[in-house]
C-alpha cells in the first residue's frame, strides 16, 4: 500500500497526523528534524526512517494504523538500539491491534516499554532535557543519513 504524501509549507508528510505534529512543533517554536535518516537493524526491511527527531533527541513516530510489521520492527529497533528513545503519537491509542484482539495500541506500548500519546506530543516531552546517550545515538543516525 502506497501512502499519498500531504503537502505542507515545511515539507511533505506521509499522513495527516504527521502534518498535525509538524504544526504543533512549529507553533511551539521547536525545529524538529523530519525523517532525518535511517536506523539500521537486523530484520526485513532492515532500516527505519523516524518521523520526527526533537532537539532533545527524542524520536517521535506517528501512527494512525499500527500494523504487525510495524510492531515487530519497533521491538527489533528497541532491542538493537537501546539508546534511541522512540515514542509514539497515535491517532487513537484505544484502537485494537486487530478486530479479534482485546489489546489496544496503548496496551501494546505499555507491555513493550514504549511511551505513547494521543494526537499531540505532550509538553513534557517537548521540554524534556537532552540525555547524552540519546543525543549521541541520534547524532550517529544523522551522520549515516541516506537519501
Amino acid at each position: 500500500m502506497t501512502t499519498r504524501p500531504f503537502q505542507y509549507k515545511a515539507g511533505t508528510y506521509r499522513s495527516g497526523l504527521e502534518k498535525l505534529i509538524q504544526q504543533q512543533l512549529a507553533d511551539a517554536g521547536i525545529t524538529a528534524q523530519y525523517e532525518p535518516g535511517r536506523i539500521e537493524y537486523v530484520a526485513a526491511p532492515k532500516h527505519y526512517t523516524p518521523d520526527f527527531v526533537l532537539p532533545n533527541g527524542i524520536v517521535i513516530e506517528t501512527k494512525g494504523y499500527f500494523l504487525p510489521a510495524d510492531r515487530t520492527k519497533h521491538i527489533a529497533i528497541k532491542q538493537q538500539h537501546p539508546d534511541i528513545d522512540l515514542r509514539f503519537v497515535f491517532q487513537n491509542p484505544a484502537t485494537h491491534l486487530s478486530k479479534t484482539s482485546r489489546t489496544t495500541y496503548a496496551d501494546w506500548c505499555r507491555k513493550n516499554g514504549f511511551l505513547y500519546a494521543s494526537k499531540r506530543i505532550p509538553e513534557e516531552w517537548l521540554n524534556e532535557k537532552p540525555e547524552p546517550a540519546r543525543l549521541q545515538a541520534i547524532k550517529e543516525l544523522i551522520k549515516n543519513k541516506k537519501h
